[in-house]
């Protein structure tokens, strides 16, 4: 229920599709009209700010979302609607359908874009500019994340208004208390850093960092430190675009460098200037240039201003990207997340452990523990000088060797029975008995030790198995080489864990660095460099980059196929993973197809009861309620339910995640008895089988308060809410996004009872956490 609010009882907010400093942007459906759009809230203000800076504010935003709304402009965003709801204000703009510049360039990895493209998003910008000017209109804030391409080829322009908020009360100073002024230091004009007059001449300034940063993949002053940014646009020439990407056209770098004159005498007169001579670079034989007309040479640098000070480190404007793990299901009505992002319990390889999110693969997610690379098994050579255990150790006996081995062995084979628990035990102690042994860097003891932070990861002991593993790296580092095959292998595993640790992006630059690795020294078509290749793709969609999460699995996929076969269970795999990112895509129904031709290769390859086929079975289900296909949906579940208790038993967590997906579509088919019923079986038996308190369990439980709800319960559906806040808080913390969410679902279930002051009470405590940790709502 919280995952659903409603702004000004027409706006229905369905998931947050951008986040930055002023605000959250969501995209939502005007019940009214019957449309769709993107809905602009801006932060809350807590009591702590003064009252006539917050009547000021109100009063400043409701003129320039005025101003905004009167932009009838193809490039520039339209405002449907603005107000405030609950002491946030809000703005309702068509909803876009397309990537910001910054996007762009993150999906092309920092690459720059094709001229063609950069030639006519500069045409396009100032064109809108040359309108948005003649208005009076001085946008401020002008940086790759607010300029969208649209799938059509469309550019247009987003936060007019929003940008200038607080240029007059230093809105952005006061709300955040850094004291910086409005715009980001890699796209700010020296008269905007300095403290000084900025007019229209300002946004044609941020308009040339830009065009330089799409023409050549970075900003004109890409430099770490925010100082140097600023001292940088003050007073040191760009380098020339075309001596990082001789192709640029010359008329076109000499547009952009006139641009990014120091001061506004020294640019184009306006945007209109700055179109007419874009486009006769384009189209004419002879590109026209504008000589620089640079203001004199300041005898001594301008002092920078007192808002500069303590200023460390700049960051370029980074894609509104969500960095997601479940992304919110806007058809599921109440029923929101179907199962916990981070499943604690025992995980079974290649089975999803998240109805939207496939079990994250291991190194060899396709193959059985004992068949799983790099020294995960006995290593019974010795290292050091003939007669030695090494480090001075005498050599030991070779009945010795051979117990420990026959016991590293036992507890292999307890791992591939899922005994993860008893395995770790005999891994830890085989471990230690081979350091004493033969030494702690001696391949078989650092073999132990890797086993053993597979069995830690098995059992939900993530930063434990981080530990373990990033010894082992260190440890096969300094007996074999940084780039031995046994050292790359621990330390994608140490990539994974750190994935499961929801650590996305240090495990990409793990994964980065191991297949640049893998590429030289095995090559790009290696099966370990393709299963590098298949994780970092993975990862890549959990940072929410799909696009490229999905153009890498596809090149995977291919490249697997070519090499083991479509059908080998290595492909079917990625070709899982490739299904995957085009749901998370919105292509639902090429998901569909994608997931079914899994299932049905994995049925002929492994058979139709093994976990991987069902589990794409699954997805298919997942699917099919994405595109609203309930009906087909649930015969599914069914079917798969059945095949699951006999295949697995009634209670193992697998029946019961098909059981839930079952309940869940009973819901979307208004049958709330019968999905009420379900709910409350599946979560008696998860709290039996996991514990009262395993993200599975709360899962269902929520389950049981939203049929509730429907069904008009709310007094029991509030106490049921409440039960699944604090247990979450206990577990998670009071700030983590599901214990945020469920207090939402809390404070819904009162307004819906009347306890309207309560509800307000419960919002409020919750916005104002969220506004503390930077937690995504």
């Amino acid at each position: 229920m919280g995952d659903s609010r409603l702004i000004q009882g027409r706006y229905r907010l369905l998931e947050q599709i951008g986040r930055g400093g002023m605000g959250e942007v969501w995209s939502a459906t005007d019940e009214s009209l019957g449309r769709r759009v993107a809905v602009k809230c801006l932060k809350p203000l807590g009591p702590q700010q003064d009252k006539h800076f917050i009547r000021v504010l109100r009063e400043r935003f409701r003129r320039e979302a005025r101003v905004a709304a009167s932009l009838q402009h193809r490039g520039v965003t339209v405002v449907h609607d603005f107000g405030e709801d609950d002491g946030v204000l809000f703005l309702v703009m068509e909803l876009l359908d397309g990537r910001n510049l910054s996007q762009l360039l993150e999906e092309n990895r920092q690459h720059p874009l094709p001229v063609d493209d950069v030639v006519d998003i500069a045409e396009q910008v100032a064109d809108a500019l040359a309108y948005t000017h003649r208005q009076g209109i001085v946008h401020r804030d002008l940086k790759p994340a607010n300029i969208m391409r649209l799938v059509d080829g469309a550019v247009k322009i987003c936060d007019f208004g929003i940008a200038r908020l607080g240029a007059d009360i230093g809105f952005t100073s006061r709300l955040t208390g850094t004291g910086v002024a409005m715009g980001t230091p890699h796209y700010m004009s020296p008269e905007q850093i300095s403290g000084g007059h900025v007019d229209h001449r300002s946004d044609l300034y941020s308009l040339g960092c830009v065009l330089y940063e799409i023409a050549t993949g970075a900003p004109p002053f890409d430099l770490d430190d925010a100082w140097a940014v600023l001292v940088g646009h003050r007073d040191t020439p760009p380098a020339p675009l075309r001596t990082h990407r001789s192709e640029l056209p010359a008329a076109f770098e000499r547009i952009v460098l006139d641009l990014l004159a120091k001061t506004p005498e020294g640019r184009p007169d306006d945007a209109a200037d700055l179109r007419r001579r874009i486009v006769s670079a384009r189209t004419g034989p002879v590109a026209l240039t504008r000589p620089v007309r640079p203001g004199p040479p300041p005898t001594r640098p301008a002092r920078l201003p007192s808002w500069t000070r303590g200023m460390t480190t700049g960051h370029k404007a980074a894609g509104a990207a969500a960095l997601r793990t479940t992304p919110h299901d806007p058809s599921a009505g109440l029923t929101g997340e179907w199962t916990s992002p981070a499943p604690i319990g025992p995980i079974v390889p290649g089975v999803p452990t998240d109805p939207a999110i496939p079990f994250g693969p291991a190194p060899d997610l396709s193959r059985p523990a004992h068949q799983r690379p790099a020294g995960n098994t006995g290593n019974t050579g010795t290292t050091g000088p003939a007669g030695s255990g090494g480090h001075g150790r005498p050599t030991p006996s070779p009945e010795q060797v051979a117990v420990l081995l026959s016991r590293h062995d036992a507890g292999l084979s307890l791992g591939r029975l899922g005994r993860w628990a008893e395995a770790g035990e005999v891994h830890r102690a085989v471990a230690a008995e081979r350091a004493e042994l033969l030494g702690p860097d001696h391949p078989d003891t650092l073999a132990s030790r890797y086993e053993l932070g597979f069995t830690l990861g098995r059992t939900g002991r993530a930063t434990d198995a981080l530990r373990e593993f990033g010894a082992v790296a260190e440890g096969r580092a300094r007996a074999l080489g940084p780039d031995h095959p046994d050292t790359l292998a621990a330390r994608q595993e140490m990539a994974y864990v750190l994935g499961q640790l929801g650590r996305h992006a240090e495990a990409h630059q793990v994964y980065a660095a191991v297949l640049a690795s893998r590429e030289r020294t095995t090559g790009p078509d290696h099966p370990d460099t393709l299963r590098c290749r298949h994780n970092l793709a993975f990862n890549l969609s959990r940072l929410g980059r799909l696009e490229e999460s999905h153009r890498m699995a596809h090149e995977v996929a291919e490249a697997r196929a070519r090499l083991l076969g479509r059908e080998h269970p290595d492909t079917l795999v990625t070709r899982y993973e490739v299904a995957y990112t085009l749901g998370q895509l919105g292509r639902w129904s090429a998901a569909l197809a994608a997931y079914r031709e899994v299932a049905a290769a994995r049925a002929g390859v492994l058979g139709a009861d093994h976990p991987d086929t069902l589990a794409a079975r699954y997805e298919i289900g997942i699917s099919l309620g994405r595109l609203g296909r309930s009906a087909e949906a649930l015969e599914l579940y069914r079917d798969l339910v059945t095949t699951r208790t006999r295949v697995h038993g009634p209670d193992d967590p697998e029946t019961l995640r098909a059981r839930h997906g079952l309940g869940v579509n009973l819901g979307r088919l208004a049958r709330w008895e019968e999905a009420l019923a379900e709910a409350r079986e599946v979560c008696a038996l998860r709290e039996r089988v996991l514990g009262p308190d395993h993200p599975d369990t709360l899962v269902s439980r929520r389950e049981v308060a939203v049929s509730l709800g429907w069904l008009g319960r709310w007094s029991e559906a509030l106490a049921v809410y409440r039960e699944v806040a604090g247990a979450r808080e206990r577990v998670l913390g009071a700030d983590h996004p599901d214990a945020l969410a469920s207090r939402n679902d809390e404070a819904h279930c009162l307004e819906q009872l009347g306890h309207h002051a309560e509800a307000v009470e419960l919002y409020r405590r919750v916005a104002t956490l969220r506004l503390r940790t930077g937690t995504r709502a």
